[in-house]
C-alpha cells in the first residue's frame, strides 16, 4: 500500500470528519483507530486517517504517540502528512496543538508550516488570524464554555504561540486572494524572520484550495478538514490522484437492534436530544450516580435491554453548561469527565454484547472511549449523514460486523439521530 496522503487526527469523530472529507473529494480513504497493527488488512487506499484520542491527554504522550503515527504513515509512502486538529481549534495553552506541531514539523525538516482551522462548510472562518464561528468570534461563541478545552481568545496567532516554540506569523487573506505563488512568498518572507508557523485565512473554499496547493509543497501541515478538503482537491487537480466513487461495501445493511448515545454537552447535542425524544425512548443518565460508580451504567443498560426489541433508544450523559460546571465542582473536572467516558463506554460494550450492531455516538471524547472499549481497529467510509459526519462500517471489529456513526458535539442538524439512523440500514 502506498499512500498519497497521510492524516494524523487527535480525536475519533474528528478523523470521521476528515475522512468523510476526503472521501467526497475522491480519495479512497481508511480511518483507522490508532496506529494499525501490522497484521490489520487495510484495502488499496489514497490515504488514511489515524484517529488518536490526543487532544486532552498529557502533552508528552500527545507528541509520542503522533510521532509513531507519523512513522508508521511515512512507512507507507505518505509524502505529506496532515495534522487534523479541530476547527474550534480546541487546545489549552499548554497545548497539545502547538508540542505535536512542533515534534512533526523538526521530524519532517520543514521550516515552516502552514496552519489553519477553517471549514467553512460548517461555519468556521479565519480572518486576519482570527477564528469566527458563523458570525461571532471563537471566545464569543459556545465553545467559551467547553467543559475541557474553554476557548477564551479568537486570535490563532495568539494562541498557538502560547503553546508552540516556534515564532507564529499570519498569511492574510489578501495574499491568499492573490494565489499560491503569492502565498509562497509570504512564507518564505516569513521563514526568513525566524517564523516557523503561519496561520493562513480562509473564507471561502477556493481559499482553501490555494492552502492545499502550496501546503503540499511541505512534509506536514495542521488544520482542520477544511484542510484536508484542500489538499485532496490539490491533488487531484494535480493528476496524483484519480477521483474514485465511495467503497459499495459501505452500502451493505446489517439490521438488528440500534442505539445511540449522547456525551456532548453543546448546544447543538442538546438540542438533537430534545428533538430525538419525538422519535424514540431517550434516557438521561444521573451524573452524580455516574461519579459515585456502575451502577447508574448497570440501570442504564437494564432499561435499554426492555426496549430494544421495539426499536432505537437513545442514552445521555449530555447536560447543560451551568450543570457540567456544578459537577466538576463537586467531584474534579477529570474525575468527572473519567467516570461519564467510562460510564458510557460500558453502556456501549453491554448494548453491543445485546445485539446492537448499529450505533450513532455523540461528542468527542465519549466515541474515543467507546470505539477504544470495542476493540475496533479501523472504518471504511461511507454515506454522510451531515456535514462531516459519515456511516463508518467497521473493519477487523471483534464483534463483527457493525456500522457507527461518530458526531462531534456541534455537527449535525436538529433531527440529527434519527436522520443518521435512516442511513444505518
Amino acid at each position: 500500500m502506498t499512500l498519497v496522503l497521510g492524516c494524523i487526527a487527535d480525536d475519533y469523530t474528528g478523523a470521521s470528519d476528515l475522512a468523510n472529507t476526503l472521501t467526497r473529494c475522491g480519495l479512497r480513504t481508511v480511518q483507522t483507530i490508532g496506529v494499525p497493527s501490522d497484521d490489520l488488512r487495510l484495502p488499496e487506499v489514497d490515504a488514511v486517517v489515524v484517529s488518536l484520542k490526543s487532544r486532552s491527554i498529557e502533552v508528552g504522550l500527545a507528541v509520542s504517540r503522533s510521532r509513531a503515527a507519523e512513522q508508521w504513515l511515512r512507512g507507507r509512502g505518505a509524502d505529506h502528512v496532515l495534522f487534523k486538529i479541530c476547527s474550534t481549534f480546541d487546545s489549552t495553552d499548554a497545548g497539545n496543538i502547538g508540542p505535536v506541531m512542533d515534534a512533526l514539523r523538526a521530524d519532517s525538516g520543514d521550516t515552516i508550516v502552514l496552519v489553519t482551522p477553517a471549514f467553512p462548510e460548517t461555519g468556521r472562518t479565519v480572518y486576519m488570524g482570527n477564528l469566527f464561528v458563523g458570525v461571532v468570534p471563537l471566545n464569543e461563541s459556545p465553545l467559551k464554555d467547553h467543559p475541557l478545552n474553554p476557548m477564551h481568545d479568537s486570535s490563532l496567532v495568539r494562541v498557538l504561540a502560547r503553546q508552540s516554540r516556534a515564532k507564529v506569523g499570519l498569511v492574510d487573506l489578501a495574499v491568499i486572494a492573490r494565489g499560491p505563488e503569492a502565498v509562497r512568498a509570504r512564507l518564505a518572507d516569513l521563514a526568513k524572520n525566524g517564523i516557523g508557523a503561519a496561520i493562513a485565512d480562509a473564507v471561502f473554499e477556493r481559499d482553501l484550495e490555494t492552502i492545499g496547493t502550496v501546503a503540499l509543497d511541505h512534509r506536514v501541515s495542521v488544520g482542520a478538514s477544511g484542510l484536508g478538503l484542500g489538499l485532496a482537491r490539490a491533488l487531484v487537480a494535480s493528476g496524483k490522484v484519480k477521483p474514485n466513487a465511495p467503497n459499495a461495501a459501505t452500502d451493505a445493511a446489517v439490521g438488528g437492534p440500534a442505539a445511540c448515545l449522547a456525551g456532548s454537552c453543546s448546544q447543538a447535542t442538546l438540542q438533537q436530544i430534545a428533538n430525538a425524544e419525538k422519535a424514540m425512548p431517550v434516557l438521561y443518565l444521573d451524573p452524580d450516580r455516574v461519579v459515585a460508580g456502575r451502577e447508574e451504567a448497570r440501570r442504564a443498560l437494564s432499561w435499554a435491554r426492555e426496549r430494544l426489541g421495539e426499536g432505537p433508544i437513545l442514552i445521555a450523559s449530555s447536560s447543560t453548561p451551568d450543570k457540567v460546571a456544578a459537577l466538576q465542582a463537586r467531584h474534579g473536572r477529570d474525575a468527572a469527565g473519567q467516570a461519564i467516558e467510562q460510564a458510557m463506554a460500558d453502556i456501549a460494550e453491554g448494548l453491543v454484547q445485546s445485539g446492537v450492531r448499529r450505533l450513532v455516538v455523540a461528542g468527542g471524547e465519549t466515541s474515543g472511549a467507546v470505539v477504544d472499549r470495542l476493540g475496533i481497529p479501523g472504518f471504511l467510509v461511507g454515506a454522510e449523514i451531515a456535514a462531516g459526519v459519515p456511516v463508518l462500517r467497521a473493519v477487523g471489529a471483534r464483534d463483527g460486523d457493525m456500522l457507527l456513526a461518530l458526531k462531534s458535539g456541534n455537527f449535525g442538524g436538529p433531527e440529527f439521530f434519527s436522520d443518521a439512523l435512516k442511513l444505518m440500514r
